[in-house]
């Protein structure tokens, strides 16, 4: 493949005709692979499986009664959560069927039925994600809150117990996972119940609402008090630490974009995406995550094949001179926890596209 990068001499209107064919061409390699093509029957599958799983760790929670040992299949009710989180995921992005509609119903039920959460939430939010990854006023992800994603969110955190926290939020980031699963509920409910323009509102409030109660209820019915309290305790924790430890690494530790700086598509999602390397287990527990430039780039791309579309990627990227960046899982998590330990304390330079100069 011939190189598309613009030359010094170029005008603004070839330079951005130039950065625009960058990704036109390697959708085209992508789309002529059929790697584009649904995957009805892994997916089927998948679902399958998954649903099986869910009924059996409810079958061995009703069989083991009043004991401690009650614990384990809270375990696997977390990962099981997570494994629906990224089902819905990829459902939401169409990658399942051709029909948008049925992408939506099924990651609406399998969201709402299975896990608890909110389609309409959600999907808004990620949407802007994608849109603009790492970017400041424009990605939701890196937004201030608990933690401090960018410089502007560090400095304007108050001296004293808000500059210790902050110079230790990367060792308290994983424990904070442990709350997300309870964050996404209430912030989800929270959202459909206020906002009335969500499609199917009603619907989803009514899945919603029945999953949590009759979860509530069942856990009430087969288990004492003490043990009820803690089995949730352990649900929730292991649901928020296996889905926040599949999204973390994507982005956090890459560069942050200015909100006024314009970039290409194809650099916007590759230089601010970093995939994580493992096998089979990585996938899985990841939920194709770890492939999240390859995501990012083809967003529709069933999960299966973003593997398969990760040589042809890798490649297209050294020969346009665009850095695509991978690691390995603990790696990603030392990266991680040492970004946001040191974000906004640490002199770096602000972020410099290369082709900032020709396309703002």
């Amino acid at each position: 493949m011939a190189t598309t990068t613009p030359a010094a001499g170029a005008s603004r209107a070839q330079r951005r005709a130039a950065a625009g064919s960058s990704y036109t061409d390697l959708a085209k390699v992508i789309r002529e692979s059929g790697l584009l093509r649904r995957r009805y029957a892994w997916y089927w599958c998948r679902i399958g499986l998954t649903i099986a799983a869910f009924v059996a760790v409810w079958a061995w929670v009703a069989f083991l009664g009043h004991s401690w040992f009650q614990l384990l299949p809270a375990v696997g009710l977390g990962v099981l959560s997570a494994q629906f989180g990224f089902l819905g995921h990829d459902a939401a992005h169409r990658q399942m069927f051709v029909s948008a509609e049925w992408n939506d119903w099924t990651s609406r039920i399998l969201s709402a039925v299975f896990v608890g959460l909110c389609l309409g939430w959600w999907k808004g939010k990620h949407n802007r994600h994608h849109a603009a990854p790492n970017t400041e006023g424009r990605d939701p992800d890196i937004a201030a809150g608990a933690l401090a994603f960018t410089r502007d969110a560090a400095a304007a955190r108050r001296p004293g117990l808000g500059t210790w926290l902050l110079r230790r939020q990367g060792w308290l980031f994983f424990p904070m996972l442990t709350l997300e699963g309870l964050n996404l509920h209430y912030a989800g409910l929270r959202y459909i119940i206020s906002d009335r323009s969500v499609p199917h509102r009603r619907v989803e409030i009514a899945l919603v609402v029945t999953r949590i109660a009759s979860y509530v209820l069942v856990l009430a019915f087969l288990l004492p008090p003490g043990l009820a309290i803690a089995f949730f305790v352990v649900h929730m924790a292991v649901f928020g630490l296996c889905l926040g430890g599949s999204f973390a690494p994507s982005h956090k530790g890459m560069p942050i974009v200015p909100k006024d700086v314009k970039i290409d598509f194809l650099r916007r999602q590759v230089m601010m995406s970093r995939n994580v390397r493992g096998g089979v287990l990585v996938d899985l527990a990841m939920g194709g995550l770890n492939y999240q430039i390859e995501h990012h780039l083809f967003p529709s791309m069933p999960r299966p094949n973003l593997r398969l579309a990760q040589p042809a990627i890798r490649a297209y990227c050294a020969e346009q001179g665009i850095v695509y960046t991978e690691a390995g899982l603990f790696e990603s998590y030392g990266i991680v926890i040492d970004y946001l330990n040191h974000v906004g304390l640490r002199a770096t330079g602000p972020f410099e596209c290369p082709l900032r100069t020709g396309l703002r």
